[in-house]
């Protein structure tokens, strides 16, 4: 019996789950999971180098591999056949969200935002209680956005929720 394979980490939930085609041709839909779109977002979007991708999804290199190498021929197919493609399902974990205080510079994971969640603007410093904050992308910071939006659209700290 085949071992379990490790769960991939993930950092965004898709923004989108489901592409249809012009015309429906009566085939099943293609289902691609959410660590292959994570795959090809960082290997075909972003542009990194496998090593980097499977380090930053905590995955061996050939695992990485294969679960590329699986997305992609499922895009390709749902592409040339003409099939739907839903993005669901898959072994993954989500990633924390890590903030810095723009004030006392304390640092911090939250969990990931969920519907009905704190997003990261909601979020103050638990250290002092500053909404200066700063959201931290493998070093690199980024602004965290300020307003309401709606989940699922938009930018902010929670990773395009």
């Amino acid at each position: 019996m085949p071992r379990q394979r490790c769960c991939g980490l993930v950092d965004e939930e898709p923004l989108c789950r489901k592409f249809t085609p012009d015309r429906e041709n009566g085939q099943k839909p293609v289902v691609v999971q959410i660590e292959e779109l994570e795959a090809i977002r960082l290997k075909d979007v972003r542009g990194f180098e496998q090593a980097v991708c499977a380090s930053v999804m905590g995955l061996s290199r050939p695992t990485f591999q294969r679960i590329l190498q699986s997305a992609r021929i499922k895009v390709a197919m749902a592409l040339v056949e003409g099939r739907a493609i839903i993005i669901e399902g898959g072994n993954y974990i989500m990633k924390n969200r890590v903030f810095e205080c723009a004030e006392c510079k304390h640092v911090w994971e939250e969990a990931p935002c969920t519907e009905g969640g704190k997003h990261g603007y909601e979020i103050a410093c638990p250290q002092c209680g500053s909404m200066k904050k700063m959201k931290l992308e493998n070093g690199v910071k980024h602004a965290c956005g300020g307003g309401q939006h709606q989940h699922g659209h938009g930018g902010g700290c929670c990773g395009g929720h």
